[in-house]
């Protein structure tokens, strides 16, 4: 089987709650045949224009050949690396796609200047940018073509041979790449970013770097027809129904690798489902967790367990511990998980498709960049640690360890900690290892996101999700900036905005922010751990 699924516990009375009304309504051949009605009229409008991933499979299958073709002209010039700059749903399905293949792929999706100048210096003469945009006009990826364009000119390299693109047709970036004489590949217009796994978007990077992308499609055909049929055995009402339909909810979805083939599924996931689902105050949140997180032993009364195996067996329900078990190839793996999402948006009672709230830490970032304000003054300083923060965790506070302190203080019985990264994550990989001390310290559910990544998916859930998150916000000052070709601004400017511009926007819903600055990364992330611990 290229899918199952066995659920136990609250999960499996949630399926048996809700699966039976889905098939009487039948939502899963709605899904497939386009219904926006589904969501409700407010939903309705951008739905119509958005359930374009059901068909990705077909739509996509012309692509392989072109692909394919285009990766041996590409070898046949010498280059035998590819590089992607994309942000969200644009990244994170290619670098799934290649890690489970095993297969290089350099992902560019950060705008701190260490990690450009890394991407910038690894194999630049036998190295190829795909530029990946839906809109055409996401300021980190325009930022990271620019920057390989200049790269690419002064080691003697014509952009055009090192450059594909792919956008939406129409978009700012299509009309500009086109005119210049870039080459580009259209993705569907009707599949949102985070439900672009299986179209151009996932399949441009991942083809030309050498995963085998036919496969892929197979692989995800093999789950379609049991997808759109109306019944009980649907595996993407039940698993839409084990993570949306819990009585109390569950809004808390802790995502287990436990013996998977599948590498890194669960910060795939964990965009589509945060992104999908956190607005109106509801939603469910996604938290990536180790098989030995503390989140396990303290069995929270709000957090559903999906545990990713090698095989979930060939019964739905099963008796033992409370939790979901999936099992199956990647491209089944991404379209049931698509329409599970979907599913769970009906449940919710919200359009799985829009992102309000995305938009708003855009609009603070592009704000700051443009009035350049005179940096807030640190509250304290510790070591070479500058804090700062919302009223809430800054007031009651003298030191670093007791802003820590005030900040766990201020997470409710239902809530959780946020902790986003705004650093060179090549540089600093340990501090993902921050996430487990705080779960273990507060008792609660923690997430880790590196900046400014998660802003195109958990950042939606942050603001329109429920009230009852509290951020920890870690940022650097780079070891060496980096000017943007033909922009006013570096990137080590652009982050700081796009930090500071996140963060205002969380206070303005009344949401309690730590902010710590490593003004020395190297030398501060030790006082980190110590005060954090």
């Amino acid at each position: 089987m290229s899918f199952r699924i066995s659920v136990s516990g609250a999960a499996a009375e949630a399926v048996r709650t809700h699966v039976p009304t889905l098939v009487k309504d039948l939502v899963a051949s709605g899904i497939t045949g386009f219904d926006a009605a589904l969501w409700g009229p407010d939903a309705e409008a951008e739905a119509a224009k958005r359930l374009g991933w059901t068909e990705s499979v077909a739509v996509s299958r012309p692509l392989v050949e072109e692909i394919n073709a285009l990766r041996d002209e590409l070898h046949a010039a010498g280059v035998r690396h590819i590089a992607l700059a994309g942000m969200g749903g644009s990244s994170l399905a290619p670098e799934v796609i290649t890690n489970t293949a095993r297969v290089d792929l350099t992902v560019l999706d950060s705008t701190e200047p260490g990690q450009v100048l890394s991407a910038l210096g690894d194999r630049l003469s036998e190295t190829a940018l795909v530029v990946s945009s839906k809109s055409g006009s996401t300021t980190e990826t325009d930022s990271q073509r620019r920057a390989f364009e200049q790269a690419f000119r002064a080691a003697g390299i014509d952009p055009l041979t090192r450059i594909i693109v792919v956008t939406d047709p129409g978009s700012p970036l299509d009309k500009n790449a086109r005119e210049t004489g870039y080459r580009v590949f259209n993705a569907d217009p009707n599949v949102g970013g985070r439900y672009s796994a299986l179209t151009a978007f996932g399949l441009v990077p991942s083809g030309l770097s050498g995963v085998d992308i036919g496969e892929l499609l197979d692989e995800a055909e093999t789950i379609s027809l049991s997808l759109a049929i109306d019944d009980e055995s649907n595996p993407g009402l039940i698993l839409g129904a084990a993570i949306a339909g819990t009585s109390p909810l569950r809004d808390k979805l802790g995502i287990i690798t436990d013996g998977t083939h599948i590498v890194g599924f669960g910060d795939w996931a964990e965009q589509l489902i945060a992104e999908s689902t956190g607005k109106l105050g509801k939603g469910i949140l996604p938290v990536v967790l180790e098989k030995d997180a503390p989140e396990l032993k303290d069995e929270l009364a709000d957090l559903q367990l999906v545990r990713l195996v090698d095989d979930a067996g060939d019964d739905v329900f099963v008796e033992g511990a409370d939790e979901i078990r999936v099992s199956g190839t990647l491209g089944a793996q991404f379209l049931v998980w698509e329409y599970a999402t979907a599913v769970a948006g009906r449940l919710l009672g919200i359009n799985p498709f829009d992102q309000p709230d995305v938009e708003s830490a855009k609009i603070a970032t592009r704000a700051l960049l443009d009035a350049r304000p005179a940096p807030e003054p640190a509250a304290f300083v510790t070591g070479g640690i500058e804090v700062r923060g919302t009223p809430d965790v800054i007031g009651a506070s003298s030191d670093l360890v007791s802003a820590i302190e005030v900040l766990l203080e201020e997470v409710a019985d239902d809530g959780y900690i946020a902790i986003q990264a705004y650093v060179d994550r090549l540089a600093l990989p340990q501090l993902t290892e921050l996430r487990a001390i705080l779960a273990e310290r507060s008792g609660r559910p923690v997430t880790f996101g590196w900046g400014p990544r998660f802003l195109h998916s958990t950042g939606q859930f942050h603001k329109g999700g429920p009230a009852v998150g509290v951020f920890l916000q870690i940022t650097q000052n780079p070891v060496e900036d980096l000017e943007i070709p033909g922009i006013p601004f570096t990137f080590g400017e652009l982050i700081q905005a796009q930090a500071i511009g996140d963060a205002s926007v969380l206070a303005d819903h009344g949401r309690p922010v730590l902010r710590l600055n490593l003004t020395n990364a190297a030398a501060d992330t030790a006082a980190l751990f110590d005060a954090i611990r």
